[in-house]
């Protein structure tokens, strides 16, 4: 026989016969304030899974659908749910351990308290759209770029207000959370009037009932972390598996990782043997100032050569975007046109997915060393890098940003490493068309950039021009008529408004008198999306690198694997000079070159060679793939074992190497 709730508890539209089971649970969650307790995990938990199988429907063809499977996913994910649960009710546990009776039962508590649940609702919906517009865009729960951008917050949520609808969805969550509140507004009442209703209880009983939810986090925090989603084999089903509050928090404990406490290591004398094996090339000889240091002196062949030089990192610009690497959608015929009469490298790859590691890899020439980038770290200045080497040759050095360069501490960064700096702030309204959140459009930043070369050349400088554009990023908007999509439509006009800027460009450039002495560098900072069913899945680091000048770079296609690392020595070496380097990248065009790529995200260090995919993580492991098939759209691996322990050895030795170097102080410019 059904149990029924007394009318004053029975809750409106709904039945009042209920099943034993239910409404034994519901009685027992009203028995004491630590009713409000339950009520709060139970909501929360009820989020969280209906949250996941959102998620999981959305995924649907990016994961296993066997029952093993999707009952590992939703176990895992009840574990972390509720560890995140109750990582978030400390605050209440220890208010509901504290209250005492009198203002537990009081008029003010009730109103208190129904305010403290329509605001925890009203959290839950908007975690839950939140979570959603994140997984559509980066096609995973929170990580590390969610913590970035709990910093940088005007940009975000400025991206967010011109993406979407923001009044429509805030609203709609309002009303979603009105309705919660209504359904559950009695079952949040029904402890405190169980309270007042009953006798007088001691401190010390409160004390002994909040204690277990007090000391379960602790344990939590001290014995869990998100290793055992890896029991599941597809990175969609791990993420799949985690809890994106527990997530957001995990990221931001981990943004900063020492290498030696969390990273398989070598002594360190074995470590830096093997660096100096791996950067020893035909052409440098070391300067021998110790075990640790690698500096070395660089001598090319033929006369030193001293072109101005413009780079441009291009905006989540993915090779799959190019006629040149296969795409039919005809979305960039000016890099393509570029390409063909440039040298286009073939197989490089990005060393991360944030354009700070972008700007990390081809400033410094540096491994990605875990956590945050360098660029966005305290004590970055004065390092070995692009801008110093040029600023050395009597170089002007400027670094144009279409968007503020306090985003990502951009400007800090390469004010501190030998640039100068140009961003949104010193464009007049006059040199402003066309704007959004990120910044101004791509061919205001190319305008300005014309202006500041203008006037190196007229200064009788030679000039280094390094560009950052924004236009190819959410939300997608740029001038109308440019081209044929329509503006703030997707990605697809991104791309091709990007590329319509760069045309538009170099037609004007080619009509200044310092064009025929100067080479033109494109490359993508990052991919356009991140997410895979891999670690690391090396699709998602495929970017073109192009250096154009018309009389100066010969036309050709290089196949060699390279990563952005090896960019800046590839361009110095086509330019003759002979400098003194500590950089870890090295010349593609020489015939000793050895073909590889560093690639990573803040926490999984990879180091693809010879068909292996070696993979370092933050809890001393390594693990080797060997790669089956890689195409634009995926990549087919294989676990291999054992592990070669050459290319092992290998990758501990640039990332253990790049990260005791950076610590020591030892990449500094002298």
């Amino acid at each position: 026989m059904p149990c029924r709730l007394t009318p004053q508890f029975a809750m409106p539209g709904l039945s009042r016969a209920v099943p034993d089971t239910a409404c034994r649970y519901l009685s027992r969650m009203g028995s004491s304030r630590f009713g409000l307790l339950h009520l709060f995990l139970t909501a929360y938990t009820l989020y969280a899974f209906a949250l996941r199988l959102l998620l999981i429907v959305r995924s649907w063809e990016q994961i296993h659908h066997s029952p093993m499977t999707l009952l590992t996913i939703f176990g895992l994910g009840l574990f972390y749910d509720l560890i995140s649960g109750l990582y978030s009710a400390i605050p209440f546990t220890l208010y509901l351990i504290l209250a005492p009776r009198a203002l537990f039962v009081s008029r003010w508590n009730k109103i208190l308290v129904f305010l403290f649940f329509f605001v925890f609702f009203y959290l839950l919906g908007f975690s839950s759209l939140a979570e959603w517009l994140f997984w559509d865009e980066f096609g995973t729960r929170f990580n590390f770029i969610a913590v970035d951008y709990l910093v940088y917050t005007h940009e975000v949520l400025g991206n967010i207000r011109e993406s979407y609808p923001t009044t429509l969805l805030l609203s709609a969550v309002f009303m979603a959370t009105t309705a919660a509140f209504l359904v559950f507004r009695k079952w949040i009442a029904l402890p405190m009037a169980r309270e007042k209703g009953g006798g007088r209880r001691p401190f010390r009983a409160h004390l002994r009932q909040g204690v277990i939810f007090l000391l379960l986090p602790l344990f939590a925090f001290v014995s869990v972390d998100t290793s055992f989603t890896e029991t599941l084999p597809n990175n969609y089903e791990q993420e799949l598996a985690e809890n994106g509050l527990y997530q957001l928090f995990h990221a931001f404990r981990t943004n900063s990782l020492d290498y030696g406490t969390f990273y398989k290591t070598l002594d360190e004398p074995a470590v830096f043997n093997e660096l100096h094996h791996l950067l020893k090339s035909a052409n440098s000889t070391f300067t021998n100032h110790g075990s640790t240091d690698i500096e070395r002196m660089i001598t090319a062949k033929g006369v030193e050569q001293h072109p101005n030089v413009v780079l441009v990192m291009m905006e989540s610009m993915s090779a799959e975007f190019m006629a040149s690497f296969g795409n039919k959608e005809g979305l960039t015929p000016n890099l393509d046109r570029i390409a063909g009469d440039g040298l286009l490298f073939a197989n490089f790859y990005a060393t991360g997915t944030r354009t700070v590691r972008g700007m990390e890899a081809v400033t410094l020439s540096i491994p990605p060393t875990p956590g945050c980038s360098i660029v966005k770290r305290p004590n970055n200045d004065h390092l070995f890098s692009l801008g110093s080497l040029f600023k050395e040759k009597g170089y002007d050095t400027t670094f144009l940003y279409g968007g503020y360069g306090y985003f990502d501490n951009m400007n800090d960064f390469f004010s501190g490493n030998g640039f100068d700096i140009v961003d949104r702030s010193a464009l007049s309204k006059e040199e402003i068309t066309f704007a959004n959140i990120w910044g101004v459009c791509d061919e205001d930043l190319y305008r300005r950039a014309i202006k500041e070369f203008d006037r190196s050349h007229n200064n009788g400088k030679p000039f280094l021009g390094y560009l950052m554009t924004t236009s190819n990023h959410r939300p997608y908007t740029y001038p109308e008529g440019k081209i044929d999509i329509p503006s703030q439509t997707g990605r697809a006009g991104g791309v091709k408004y990007a590329d319509a800027a760069i045309g538009l460009f170099l037609k004007e450039a080619r009509q200044h008198p310092w064009f025929d002495n100067t080479v033109f560098v494109f490359v993508a900072d990052h991919c356009a999306a991140s997410a895979g069913r891999e670690q690391l899945p090396l699709y998602r680091y495929h970017i073109p690198a192009i250096i154009y000048g018309p009389g100066i770079i010969k036309p050709a296609v290089n196949h060699t694997l390279a990563s952005q690392v090896d960019l800046t020595p590839t361009l110095l070496g086509l330019m003759h000079w002979n400098y003194r380097s500590k950089l870890f990248g090295r010349d593609i065009l020489q015939p000793d070159f050895p073909p590889r790529a560093l690639i990573g995200n803040y926490q999984k260090l990879g180091y693809l060679k010879e068909g292996y995919l070696t993979i370092l993580n933050e809890r001393k492991q390594l693990h080797q793939y060997r790669i089956i098939k890689e195409e634009m759209q995926d990549t087919v691996v294989v676990e291999e074992s054992p592990v070669k322990e050459e290319l092992g050895r290998e990758a501990i030795s640039y990332y253990q190497g790049a990260s005791l170097i950076y610590k020591n102080n030892l990449y500094g410019w002298q």
